[in-house]
């Protein structure tokens, strides 16, 4: 039976999305570690187990909740501080909630998903009634003809699909002097701890959606810092796992080499229950086949408060002395981590310095496959049918080429195949200077654990003249060597998030998610953003 009194309650907040402040709320709202937390929106910093417990004792249900994020991105995303973080809406999403509500009653649970908001990245296939676009006016109807692996797991899971997330154009990877955050299609998504502030890229709306309560959890896409930028930056939890542990079938393409998913959450202990929802082996992605022997399906085992005893740990040099304000928080949580049980000792280079210009051209000449793959999967009705069809169509357009140019995409359609001796010289040289005589060498020489370092600078001001003012990014040796990484809010700097990266060798998830779930149980830096209307 309905309790009225919830009900009538629950009536409210559908309305507007909002609860006055100093209304009771004890009926459903979840107990909340972080008093700082705005008490004028229920869901505020909510997590997976809270929701489940509302669902199973009747608290709430799956469409009410629903429907209270879809108001919040109304009135928080595009109106309000505009934070423009959601390029588009899933028209199916309360249907979805509806039927995921039924199979509840009938004591059916799809898996740990069920019934949580989830964003995705808009260069991330869904069948259905949105297009993927990758933010690109040329993509604005282009709908494919299936879902992505990924989608397909998270529907299997029971995860509630709310929409997808702005990106930069073609995750950030089209031009110079680009602007992160910013897409042809969706505009600029704006940092929610200052507005005038950039959120980082490419999953920019990914990032922004999860730290100001729009979604449980998002995913992101990685190639090189697009994961754990956007997270530090927004003050969340991201995930930048071992390429081949999730299959990156039906998402838009940079660098078959480099590409990853991962899960973006405000917490360690939901990214880690998506994460293991994520995983599993696609024909269609032949890297999963490598990854089959390591992928698990549940990384909770490794949420270990204790989780820092008797770990080494390795400070990555080469990021230091070139902010001294994230040295000194860094610093911090490099105490944090030793009165935890660490050892931490320093890490002179990892790779020399050629690598990233290595990295840059196996991107150029893997960009161009890619895309052209990924244009035929679209099938014959496409608009856009290979590389020189997008170049010609930015061309042509009064919006997409306004702030920056397309440089890298023209590079690209300059190269050969990938069966060119130049690619296949700088691929090898590349992969041996991050894996075997990098990360894995400092790692057996040391006998770390893993490697530590500030994932970045505080966000910078969004400039639309000069681009991005990037400072400092530590993303590179775990991005090239395709190895994993995850990044931790760390603290605050002048009001800004900032995050600590913890990264190491090949499937070394659960090591991972150990070190950062200590670190964050025992420092608890995550604060949401003050959001004012």
């Amino acid at each position: 039976m309905r309790n009225t009194t919830k009900h009538g309650y629950i009536k409210t907040l559908l309305l507007s999305g909002f609860i006055l402040v100093g209304v009771s709320c004890s009926r459903i709202q979840h107990k909340q570690s972080d008093s700082s937390v705005n008490p004028a929106f229920f869901l505020s910093e909510i997590n997976i187990a809270a929701l489940h417990d509302g669902y199973k004792n009747g608290k709430f249900t799956i469409t009410e909740v629903v429907q209270v994020y879809l108001n919040r991105i109304d009135a928080i995303d595009k109106n309000g501080p505009q934070l423009n973080s959601v390029i588009q809406l899933n028209p199916e999403a309360l249907d979805i909630a509806a039927g995921l509500d039924q199979e509840l009653r009938e004591g059916h649970l799809r898996g740990p998903l069920h019934g949580i908001p989830v964003l995705i990245k808009d260069n991330i296939d869904t069948r259905d009634q949105m297009p993927t676009t990758a933010g690109s006016r040329a993509l604005a109807q282009s709908f494919p003809l299936k879902d992505s692996y990924i989608v397909q797991k998270l529907r299997q899971a029971g995860a509630v699909i709310l929409g997808k997330t702005n990106l930069s154009e073609w995750a950030n990877f089209r031009g110079e002097l680009s602007i992160s955050g910013w897409s042809g299609l969706g505009g600029q998504t704006r940092n929610p701890y200052d507005p005038d502030r950039n959120p980082c890229g490419s999953s920019s709306g990914s990032g922004v959606a999860v730290s100001a309560n729009l979604c449980v959890i998002a995913i992101g896409t990685e190639t090189d810092g697009s994961i754990v930028c956007p997270s530090h930056i927004n003050g969340i939890v991201g995930i930048k796992p071992t390429v081949g542990l999730l299959s990156r079938n039906g998402i838009i393409p940079i660098s078959w080499t480099q590409d990853t998913p991962g899960p973006m959450a405000r917490n360690v202990t939901d990214a880690a229950i998506c994460l293991g929802v994520l995983t599993g082996v696609d024909s269609a992605d032949s890297k999963t086949l490598a990854g089959s022997a390591h992928m698990l399906t549940d990384y909770t085992q490794f949420l270990k408060s204790d989780g820092l005893k008797g770990k080494r740990l390795g400070i990555y040099k080469e990021s230091l002395g070139v902010n001294y304000k994230v040295d000194s928080l860094f610093r911090k949580a490099v105490a944090d981590l030793e009165k935890q049980g660490a050892t931490v000792v320093e890490v002179d280079q990892i790779s020399p310095p050629e690598t990233d210009a290595l990295s840059f051209n196996i991107m150029l000449f893997e960009y161009k496959d890619g895309l052209n793959r990924y244009f035929a999967s679209l099938g014959p009705g496409a608009k856009i049918k290979n590389i020189d069809d997008l170049i010609a169509f930015n061309k042509n357009d009064s919006i997409e080429l306004k702030y920056f140019n397309q440089h890298y995409l023209e590079m690209a359609a300059a190269k050969g195949d990938l069966q060119s001796p130049e690619y296949q010289h700088d691929l090898s040289a590349m992969l041996a200077n991050r894996r075997e005589k990098g990360i894995d060498r400092v790692m057996a020489e040391l006998n770390l654990d893993a490697i530590i370092a500030p994932t970045g600078s505080p966000a910078w001001v969004t400039d639309p003249i000069n681009g991005d003012a990037y400072q400092l990014g530590t993303s590179s040796p775990a991005a090239q060597a395709g190895y994993p990484n995850i990044t931790v809010p760390m603290g605050f700097i002048e009001g800004l998030p900032a995050g600590i990266s913890f990264f190491g060798k090949a499937w070394s998830e659960p090591t991972l998610i150990e070190i950062a779930f200590a670190y964050e149980q025992a420092t608890h830096h995550r604060k949401a953003p003050v959001l004012k209307k």
